[in-house]
Parts: structure tokens; sequence; C-alpha cells
């Protein structure tokens, strides 16, 4: 097969390295990619913005399969525009993905499917979040209702900063059109887990659960993020399990199969992320993304004992393969350019950024951008170290073997990467 990824991140790379590696995988190819993805496929300038250009570029290059990595393509409509002109895509519909695109609408379908979540309140103002806090207790969560790039969600832990967060979307406008409204949440203690499974809308593949660390420092301080490392496979007590499929998965499933026999265009061929709070009551929905996460996906893909590519041409057309998974634990810690989240500075020099890939321990580029010969950060999350083991202690040891080997100028690490399944 010859087969696009789109993309450019950390995520897009470990699929083109996952595709590569693939023996049903003649030719990886990604548009836009990297300096760093072009180590492994061929990269390609066209706007993926421009649905016709995009579809015709697609046509001739007569790509077995696009794979569509980031949430914005999705949201926007690219896997209909492509559908449309007969080309075979992972991932689903515009109308499907505003589960992600809309942190309200995925809360009215959570609720109108019966998965539990937590209570909230729609918002669209400085006062009506005062009004509205009346109504929960400390500590405080306001979601951005668009598209953020994971960085609208506020935990605040008093009236003061829920304000504050409340002015920063409302008023100062710092997410754009995507904070035009928010949820105001009840705040449910626990602990997170990522649950990702390949769906086709009817029935599911369940995927290794993972566990994301989202806050910038040590101890689970400091600002949200679009993730900081990940360990996978986590162990979960099997009555457990089957009550998240009965009580989240199942409903979820029923409502996309009740959504898509309305002739509403909610095809869904793809995968679909879970993130969840493990609760004292249960499990609870935090978020639905339409998409493989980012950084799960590094984590993930590798644990695969088959051919992605054929996983994700099945999918495509509507079907879904039986997976099997390696034996294997696998940590996966984010290397962050100076300044992030909120400012990340680009243009320092990198170094220690090895070509070669080694079976138990690898480089994928996130944010990375080659000049005069050497590696210069390019964006937010930077790169990525991937370590593979036999324990999870192992792969926890090798990630960060690697993720400690590379130096750049202000570049953030988090040290606790697995810890928290470590010490469970």
């Amino acid at each position: 097969m010859k087969v696009l990824v789109v993309g450019q991140g950390g995520r897009e790379h470990a699929l083109v390295r996952a595709l590569k590696q693939s023996p049903s995988v003649a030719e990886v190819h990604a548009l836009p990619g990297s300096d760093g993805i072009a180590q492994d496929a061929t990269c390609h300038a066209q706007d993926w913005r421009d649905f016709a250009a995009m579809t015709g570029f697609c046509q001739r290059e007569r790509f077995d399969l696009v794979v569509i990595g980031p949430e914005n393509p999705l949201v926007d409509g690219l896997a209909d525009a492509l559908r449309a002109g007969g080309v075979a895509v992972f991932g689903p519909s515009r109308e499907a993905a505003k589960l992600e695109g809309s942190k309200i609408f995925c809360k009215e379908f959570l609720l109108e499917a019966g998965v539990p979540t937590a209570r909230s309140i729609v918002v669209n103002s400085v006062d009506s979040v005062r009004m509205a806090a009346g109504e929960f207790l400390p500590p405080y969560v306001l979601k951005a209702d668009g598209l953020a790039a994971g960085k609208g969600v506020y935990i605040c832990k008093t009236l003061r900063e829920l304000e504050d967060a409340a002015r920063d979307l409302f008023d100062d406008k710092v997410l754009g059109s995507a904070g035009e409204r928010a949820l105001l949440e009840e705040f449910k203690p626990g602990y997170e887990i990522s649950y990702l499974i390949l769906t086709d809308g009817e029935s599911f593949e369940p995927l290794p659960l993972a566990q994301d660390h989202k806050r910038l420092f040590d101890r689970d301080e400091g600002p949200n993020t679009g993730g900081m490392g990940v360990v996978a496979p986590m162990v979960m007590d099997h009555e457990l399990r089957e009550r998240l499929d009965r009580e989240v998965i199942q409903p979820t499933l029923r409502l996309l199969r009740k959504r898509a026999s309305e002739g509403r265009g909610f095809l869904f061929r793809g995968v679909l992320f879970v993130g969840l709070m493990m609760t004292d009551e249960g499990p609870s929905v935090l978020e639905f993304n339409t998409r493989f996460g980012d950084p799960e996906t590094q984590a993930i893909l590798p644990l695969f004992d088959g051919d992605w590519g054929v996983v994700f041409r099945e999918a495509a057309m509507g079907r879904l393969p039986k997976m099997s998974w390696k034996n294997l634990n696998s940590c996966c810690v984010v290397l962050a350019a100076a300044g992030y989240p909120d400012a990340p500075v680009k243009g320092l020099v990198i170094e220690g950024v090895r070509e070669a890939v080694e079976r138990e321990s690898y480089l994928l580029h996130a944010g990375t951008k080659r000049q005069n010969n050497d590696w210069v950060t390019n964006g937010g999350r930077v790169l990525n170290a991937v370590g593979l083991g036999t324990s999870l202690s192992e792969a926890v040891e090798r990630a960060y073997k690697l993720a400690l080997s590379i130096h750049c100028q202000g570049m953030q690490v988090r040290r606790d990467i697995g810890a928290k399944a470590l010490d469970a």
C-alpha cells in the first residue's frame, strides 16, 4: 500500500514509524510532515485546508489510504471531502468530530447516551461564571468549548482564580473563538485514564489503557499542557474494565449507531479517545477526542503485535480486525521547549539527537527543524523519548536514559512520568 499521514507532530511521526514497519505498506508519505518525519517518509507541502486541491492531490498520487492525525482537519471536514473523492480515509466525519470540536456538544451527547460525566453549566461571560460558581464547590473546572490544543482547561483552586480564568477566555479572548462559550464543571477527584478504541460506529476494538500526565511539573503541579508523558498498558481489575465497557463504551456506541441511522452524517471510522476520571463512584468521562491522543499514540502503537497498515485500511473500509498485543510495557517522555505551554521558544539548538533507531528506545520528532546542520526547537513539545521493556520500570528507565541524554537551553522534562503507576 501507499499511505499518506496528515499532520506534522510527534503523534504523526509515531504513525509514520508504525506504518514504515508494516509489511503491507510499500510507501509512507506525510503532509506536511516535518524535517524529523522526513527521515522516515516522503513529505509534501500541499495545504490540507484546500479540500479540492487536497482531494486532487490524493487522487493523482493514488494513495491507498489516508490517515488523518490531528483534530483540526477532522473537525473541518477533511475526511468527508476525501471520501467524496473516492479516497479511503482513517478518520471520522465532520459531524462525528464535533464530539471533540465542541465540549458543549460532547456533554450533550454524553447526557443523551446516559454515560456518567460531571455535572456542568454552560457559561459565556465573567458574570455568568460568577453566578454559576455557587452551584459548585472548589476546585472549579472551566473548559473552553472549542479546540484549544490542550490549553483550554482551567482547574481553579479559588473563586478568584476562576474569575481570572474567565477573564482570560471571555474578556482577553486568549483562545479566540474557541473560548466564546465554556463549561463550568464539577470537579471529580480520582485518577485519569486514557481509553482509546478503534470503532466503525457499530463495534469496537479496545487499545491498551494508558495514563497521560497533563500538568507541566512533577507531582501534577503547574499549568495543563497537551501532555508531558504517557505509560501503557495500565492494569485494571477485570470487573472494573467490564464496568467501563458497559457504562461508557456500549451506550456511546448505541448513540453513535442511532445518529448514523438518522442520516445526519455521523460516520465514525477511526479512533475514539475516551478521557476518563476513575472516581470512588466509578468511571466518569472527562472528554472525547476523535483521533489518536498525543502522546498516547507514541506509547500505544509499538505494543501492537501485527500490521498497522492492515488495521487502518480495514477500519477505513468499515471493518474491524481483531488485534493482539505484545507482552511489553512502554513509556513516552516529552521534552518541551523553554516557555512551553504559553510561549515556547523556537530556534534553540538541541544537542544529542541521534539519527539511529534502537529497538528498545528511540526518539520521535514533535516540534523540531533542521537549521545549519543542527536540530533546533520549532514548537512547544519538541521531542518524544520512547522506551520499551518487559516491565514498566524497565520501559521508564529506558525512556529517561534517552530523554536525559538530550540537551537544550531551558528544556522542560517531567521526572515522574509513570511514578503513580509504579507506586500502584
